[in-house]
This record gives C-alpha cells, structure tokens and sequence, in this order.
C-alpha cells in the first residue's frame, strides 16, 4: 500500500491516517483535497491520480459536497 503524504493528515481528520489508502480512498482523497485542500494537495492529487481520473471524480461528485467555487476552480486545473 502507497501512503498518503504527511500533508494530508490534515484534510482527512475525521478517518485513521494510517490506514488511508490512495488507490481504494480514491474518490475521498479526491473529494476532501478539492473541499479543503491547498495547491500542495491539488498538485499532488493530479500527479498521482492523473487529471482525467481527477476530472471524473470531479463529474461524480455532489453538487453539495463541495463549495461551487472551488468546483470551478478545480475544473479550470484539472481540464484535461
């Protein structure tokens, strides 16, 4: 299992660190680094997971798990 950097430690607070896993917390890491992550996250989310399957998530995500802004936001960074 590939960890997660020390850095997201602080937007995924409400789950066990150490079990974070990035390929089957895909969507979570996802959702959470666009809802209360910085660029450090964002950069990070779109080196790892690539920008189409960030892209994907982003289309799947609820219309009110995310603020609209940051949605638009995420959208323009991560257009493939």
């Amino acid at each position: 299992m590939k960890r997660l950097p020390e850095i997201f430690r602080s937007i995924l607070w409400s789950y066990d660190f150490e079990k974070c896993d990035p390929k089957t917390m895909k969507n979570t890491i996802i959702t959470n680094t666009i809802a209360y992550g910085d660029l450090d996250h964002w950069r990070w989310i779109k080196s790892f997971y690539g920008v189409s399957e960030v892209q994907k998530t982003l289309n799947n995500i609820s219309v009110s798990a995310i603020r609209p802004s940051a949605i638009k936001l995420a959208n323009i960074m991560f257009k493939s």
